[in-house]
């Protein structure tokens, strides 16, 4: 006589198992409570195990975005110590042009504030120079040269390197020099860089004059 027992349960007999019970007139009432008390217990057991499964990605998310988070803040705090914060405050932006006067003078005289103050009077020349200027290309070699010899003089002493003039024109002048780099002698800074140039030529003059 044949079985009445329902044979092993796989995921890949649910729909047929779920066709079987629609016809429950095939079989005897033992047989399907069997058959669906199975079904049942299958499905319990997969859907804990998605659960699971899900719960372990949900927390292995949680940890990452975290992680991610503290970093992106110490990164963005240690940009704000390093680098400070150019103050809001509209600068006049002049007009660029082809007028003004070839220093004469170039290079370090070794103090500080001096040098601080020549470097930064030659940046702002040289911002507001006009294409087509005489002599503009002289100009940009001799000032970044100068800038090169500035940063890497004065940046080995710690009591200088520590002054907001410092770290300011240092910012400063890595804009600079980036154009020279990119753009050669002769094009003149774009608006939106000039503008920003402006107002850290701005906070280097107020630091000088406050000895910072």
């Amino acid at each position: 006589p044949k079985s009445s027992e329902s044979p092993p349960l796989t995921q890949a007999h649910w729909r047929a198992d779920c066709n079987t019970i629609a016809s429950a007139d095939t079989l005897s009432s033992t047989s399907q409570l069997s058959l669906v008390t199975a079904i049942m217990k299958t499905q319990l057991i997969v859907a804990a195990a998605i659960a699971s499964t899900a719960g372990a990605f949900s927390v292995s998310n949680e940890q990452s975005a975290r992680r991610q988070f503290l970093q992106t803040a110490s990164t963005a705090a240690a940009s704000t110590i390093l680098f400070p914060t150019i103050a809001s405050a509209e600068i006049a932006v002049p007009e660029q042009s082809k007028e003004y006067e070839f220093p004469s003078e170039w290079g370090l005289t070794y103090s500080y504030e001096t040098d601080a103050a020549r470097v930064r009077s030659h940046m702002v020349t040289a911002t507001g120079l006009a294409k087509g200027s005489d002599r503009m290309e002289d100009f940009g070699k001799n000032l970044k040269k100068e800038m090169i010899d500035f940063v890497s003089y004065y940046r080995r002493f710690p009591q200088v390197a520590g002054k907001p003039s410092f770290s300011t024109l240092y910012t400063s002048i890595n804009v600079l020099a980036g154009h020279y780099t990119s753009y050669g002698y002769k094009y003149p800074l774009p608006e939106k860089r000039r503008k920003r140039l402006y107002q850290e030529y701005a906070e280097i003059d107020k630091s000088l004059k406050r000895s910072r």
